[in-house]
């Protein structure tokens, strides 16, 4: 099957699959590169082959290690566990075995939020975070519209109430994440051509199974509880990187008051994900706030 691990990997020249075992779940990561560590987390509907057009760019200089988190891809779906910070500890646990006392880390998506989570509640252990076009859960989403705004012209965020809801979504789209997937990238994407339709098989591929829709929707329905953990968070104390198409502004503004040492980055004529849209400037963004 030319979608699985096994297959993707040798398209990534010198990047390995590996799998860990961490905080009682079951991680699987690929690996590639020299250098200081630099973590790095997809998001939602995507799995580590969203940083493929990136990893070999970045491992000229780094050794870039791209995590499938708790109930992504070939990682384990348990039945809990799916909060930010937990799953942060999950990414601590596997920097920890994998010999590391300080990571860079960066995030797209939900990936972001983990990020984010693992930053503040491991800073000792972090040396500068990337959030990839999205901020950490906070009040502000509870303020985010049930219905579309007139004559409004940005994408309506549906999904995050429908994920929500348990037991229905794995019924109505198992075998079928493709519609989601394809109707995800056809709004959140402002060149289409970024988008093949091999990637998009990649991502069917992965999250068609009911746990696969049951574990990546669990990100969704621990909102409530990444944002009182937010409530908690103090200001971070070392620099982190924002890179925004689409979701510029609203990262701007999360962002602002989140650390003494923040740089933005704005990526024109681009959605949600810079990674396929844009990978040499976002690639080149990362390299340069590394250095």
């Amino acid at each position: 099957m030319k979608y699985t691990d096994e297959e993707l990997i040798k398209l990534v020249p010198n990047f390995t699959n590996n799998y860990i075992e961490v905080n009682g779940t079951r991680l699987h990561y690929v690996k590639g590169g020299q250098g200081e560590p630099l973590i790095l987390i997809p998001g939602y509907p995507e799995t580590w082959w969203a940083y493929h057009k990136v990893m070999p760019i970045l491992a000229e200089k780094y050794c870039v290690i791209v995590v499938e988190m708790r109930g992504m891809g070939s990682s384990a779906k348990p039945a809990d566990g799916y909060e930010k910070k937990n799953m942060a500890k999950d990414i601590f646990e596997l920097t920890k075995l994998l010999g590391y006392e300080k990571v860079n880390i960066g995030g797209h998506d939900i990936g972001a939020h983990v990020a984010f989570s693992f930053a503040t509640n491991f800073q000792e252990s972090t040396s500068k975070l990337i959030m990839l076009d999205t901020p950490h859960p906070d009040p502000g989403m509870y303020h985010l519209p049930m219905l579309p705004i007139l004559g409004a012209n940005h994408v309506y965020p549906w999904w995050l109430s429908f994920n929500q809801v348990k037991e229905l979504p794995e019924q109505l789209l198992e075998g079928r994440m493709n519609i989601i997937i394809e109707w995800l990238f056809k709004n959140l994407l402002v060149e289409q051509n970024s988008m093949n339709d091999f990637d998009k098989e990649v991502y069917a591929f992965a999250y068609n199974s009911k746990d696969a829709i049951r574990a990546s929707n669990a990100w969704y329905q621990s909102f409530p509880q990444d944002i009182e953990d937010s409530k908690t968070y103090e200001k971070l104390n070392i620099p982190v990187l924002g890179i925004g198409g689409s979701g510029y502004e609203i990262l701007q503004m999360s962002l602002t008051n989140a650390t003494s040492a923040l740089q933005l980055k704005k990526i024109e004529d681009c959605g949600h994900f810079v990674l396929a849209e844009k990978p040499n400037e976002t690639a080149k963004f990362i390299s340069d706030f590394l250095e």
